[in-house]
């Protein structure tokens, strides 16, 4: 009764921007498509995006209006110190089945209602990709999504032939596009190379190859990385293979580093004064929480401020060892799982 919409489409490489709403004849097949969905968020926005996000679910104050619960891949911007929902994936339950009369014959040849599930994936992915990733020299952009993966730019010195060194980076520009890289040259006149190299750093293109004189004597072209700005000369002889090499470093590089910030910023607490001085230093909070909405509202007033306030952001299917006797943040009741907490966009 259900279909699964590609989310990410390799060939093309667009992403699409659809919610998606399904319908099942149990439960069971349900809640497993529910997280066959956050999984493939996570896949996204992990290894194509490479932004580490966790998986978790949604308290009840926090999940989707009507639906039987909620959950979520929560990245979090290391800069502002802000959480940001990622993407939902929402088990909807029976209840707009009811509402709307959404019913089917089973397999005894009864009438039932269905299962429902939403999910949707949208253009705030850009935005947290911008946000994690960028820097002051404008967009940082993984190779794997990246609409121009290289830029090829032509280095003019006195005397040069410069046919020479434009056939050399055409020629560039015709091995590797046929190897399967996303690449163009930049052969305008008008701008020197420092303006283009400024230009196609502010657009986030992960690698740059300049070609000059001593390029064409050496047989090798210089690269270099948008992320670190490393610079390397690479022979012409398996020129493909060694790029190849290098996107694929910076591409989890990005992430890594990614990692890094995030991990840096998580804070694991258990009294509300450590809480209010890690919610003051930006953090992203891990706290035992007993799970009870009323608690959850009396955080929320308790932190509101000009800067908003803090909330659950959600409970991780991964959860650290809970010992016997471990008290609620916030309660001073009984906990019954870790969540994490923070401001939001």
């Amino acid at each position: 009764m259900a279909s699964i919409k590609i989310l990410y489409n390799c060939r093309s490489r667009e992403f699409l921007w659809q919610e998606g709403h399904t319908a099942f004849a149990t439960k069971t097949e349900a809640d497993a498509e529910v997280l066959e969905i956050l999984e493939l968020y996570r896949r996204i926005y992990e290894e194509y995006l490479a932004i580490p996000v966790v998986k978790g679910k949604k308290s009840e104050l926090e999940k989707f209006a009507g639906g039987l619960y909620t959950t979520s891949v929560e990245a979090f911007i290391p800069n502002t110190g802000r959480g940001i929902q990622g993407a939902t994936s929402h088990c909807l339950g029976q209840n707009f089945a009811k509402m709307f009369e959404i019913n089917f014959e089973n397999e005894k040849g009864e009438r039932a209602m269905v299962w429902q599930n939403s999910w949707a994936y949208s253009t705030r992915t850009m935005g947290v990709m911008v946000m994690v990733h960028g820097d002051d020299k404008g967009l940082v952009l993984p190779p794997k999504v990246a609409s121009i993966q290289i830029i090829v730019i032509p280095v003019p010195y006195k005397d040069a032939d410069m046919q020479a060194i434009f056939d050399a980076c055409s020629a560039t520009v015709n091995t590797l596009n046929e190897a399967g890289f996303r690449i163009e040259a930049d052969f305008r006149d008008n701008y020197s190379p420092g303006w283009k190299y400024s230009h196609w750093e502010m657009k986030g293109v992960p690698l740059r190859i300049e070609i000059g004189p001593k390029d064409l004597v050496n047989s090798q072209v210089r690269a270099v990385r948008r992320d670190n700005s490393a610079k390397v000369d690479i022979p012409m002889v398996n020129l493909a293979e060694q790029i190849k090499e290098m996107l694929a470093n910076i591409q989890q590089s990005l992430f890594d580093a990614a990692k890094q910030k995030r991990d840096a910023c998580i804070k694991i607490i258990k009294t509300w004064d450590e809480f209010m001085e890690a919610l003051s230093q930006k953090k992203m909070i891990l706290a035992p929480w007993c799970d009870e909405e009323e608690v959850e509202k009396d955080v929320k007033a308790r932190t509101k401020g000009e800067i908003g306030a803090a909330k659950t952001l959600c409970s991780p299917f991964d959860q650290p060892e809970l010992p016997e006797g471990t008290l609620c943040f916030a309660s001073g009741k009984a906990a019954k799982k870790w969540t994490y907490w923070g401001r939001s966009y």
